[in-house]
């Protein structure tokens, strides 16, 4: 990057802290830190749910893997209106009644104390992950491309997006997300628009080689369990999108910051379903790369080898583009991480005050209080958050080994919920022995290979299945029992 690429980029990190902090005026209080002051435009809240759906790990990863294989990681992006649909239908309305900030408010009044706490450790316990693997991740990105010390940005990064999301709370959080949505969009049309000027042959030649080497593929419609099919896929995003919208904090703190019901539900739907297109929009990115360097049969020696697929990207921001234009892309790449960790941050504090501080160590505690917890629980997060990042620089499959561990125990979450919304019966001991099945077959199905070898019956499912199996076990196992319970009542 030269120095007009890093005066772009330098612009936005600065611009965006201080257009988050200047909000802090309208942050003075508990409940505005949490879901504001119930004045947050709606296409403002449309653009967060779209921008919390886009991390820098989906800006590198899906045109690295259009560029390798095809489209079929866009059967995930088929999901989502199927999700969208069922959260405008029931479960925006349901956290609109209920009228708490947390969203396992409803587990603790469905199935007691335990639930509530067992939900809300999973999220944070991921939700630190999540901060420190996109921390990590941008780092390694813009090390690459400018050589600053990894860890040097990791701080750097992360106090930024603190301080910005402690000062301005929940509003600041929506408005730079809602900004930072639109300049990821901005640089992904600058690019594919760069690409098709600059094929040898005219635009057209992006599409002749594309189809001529099968890249706009779903992938196979076969009904074969162990491969990322794309019905695979399609069930792993339908599961995945209703853990997202239903169970997740950082979609319910926006129904919850939306000015009405109805408002709620509109960027709801509409939020989810622009991630549609965008989401092809970087898969053809991909794919118009692979044209690209097939037609000038130039691809770097390093971009060979099919492990650095997501590393092409990049590559291309910083050898082809030109001034100016991949100083913006570089910082799309930025606003697509920052939204995320800083939803994170305001989120996670939520949970902490809501569902800890409020419930065991002081129900009545006043707002100064509360707005001492959250910016303390910010704080303590961010820091946890660097912590994990800049660990990962050197001990990286220790924590790969913990980010897994968070996703088993975090897949009883969804099967949980849709027991609770689904049973009429308040069974405790149903939804505890069925979560605990659960977590047993989404542990066997994660650990398999290691405990049992490769002839192992957890190997003849996907990866991606694990999350899908594991939520249908806790459900009917959970019903079941309180059906079962229920007649014995009766």
């Amino acid at each position: 990057m030269n120095t007009i690429d890093i005066i772009v980029f330098l612009a936005y990190i600065i611009g965006i802290a201080a257009f988050g902090g200047s909000f802090f005026k309208k942050n003075r209080t508990s409940t505005s830190y949490t879901v504001g002051n119930k004045d947050i435009p709606g296409w403002v809240v449309t653009m967060s749910i779209f921008a919390t759906f886009v991390s820098s790990i989906s800006y590198l990863a899906l045109p690295g893997s259009a560029f390798l294989t095809n489209w079929n990681a866009f059967a995930f992006s088929l999901s989502l209106p199927i999700a969208s649909f069922i959260a405008v239908k029931f479960f925006v309305p349901l956290y609109r009644k209920i009228n708490s900030p947390s969203a396992y408010t409803y587990m603790e009044q469905r199935f007691g104390p335990w639930a509530r706490i067992y939900v809300s450790m999973c999220y944070l316990l991921t939700q630190l992950m999540r901060i420190g693997t996109i921390l990590y991740l941008l780092a390694l990105t813009l090390n690459a491309i400018v050589g600053w010390d990894i860890t040097t940005i990791i701080i750097i990064t992360g106090v930024v997006v603190a301080i910005y999301s402690m000062l301005g709370g929940i509003t600041a959080v929506l408005w730079t997300d809602a900004i930072q949505g639109i300049i990821l969009i901005v640089g992904a049309i600058a690019c594919v628009g760069y690409i098709l000027i600059n094929m040898p042959d005219g635009p057209g030649q992006v599409m002749d080689i594309a189809f001529s080497n099968d890249k706009f593929g779903l992938g196979s419609f076969d009904l074969e369990l162990s491969d990322s099919t794309f019905w695979v896929v399609l069930i792993y995003g339908i599961f995945i999108n209703l853990q997202n919208y239903g169970v997740d904090q950082n979609y319910v703190q926006r129904y919850m910051a939306s000015k009405s019901e109805k408002a709620a539900q509109r960027s709801a739907l509409i939020g989810g379903l622009i991630y549609v297109p965008v989401s092809a929009l970087f898969l053809f990115i991909g794919t118009a790369l692979f044209a690209y360097y097939n037609a000038a049969d130039s691809l770097p020696l390093e971009l060979q080898d099919a492990t650095k697929s997501d590393r092409v990207f990049p590559y291309f921001i910083v050898n082809a583009l030109p001034a100016g234009l991949s100083g913006l892309l570089v910082a799309s790449i930025f606003a697509a991480g920052m939204s995320t960790i800083s939803t994170s941050f305001n989120s996670s504090a939520t949970v902490f005050l809501t569902d800890y501080y409020n419930k065991y160590f002081k129900k009545n505690a006043t707002d100064k209080e509360g707005m001492k917890v959250l910016y303390i629980s910010s704080a303590v997060i961010s820091i946890i958050g660097i912590t994990i990042a800049i660990a990962m620089i050197n001990v990286k499959s220790a924590l790969d080994a913990w980010w897994k561990l968070a996703s088993i125990f975090s897949g009883g979450m969804l099967g949980l919920f849709l027991l609770g919304i689904m049973s009429k019966t308040k069974n405790i001991i149903g939804a505890i022995i069925g979560t605990i099945a659960g977590i047993l077959v989404i542990l066997w199905l994660s650990l398999s290979d290691m405990l049992f070898g490769e002839d192992s019956i957890g190997n003849y499912f996907h990866t991606y299945l694990t999350i899908v199996l594991g939520t249908v076990v806790i459900f009917l196992t959970g019903f079941i029992i309180s059906l079962l319970s229920k007649n014995k009542t009766d």
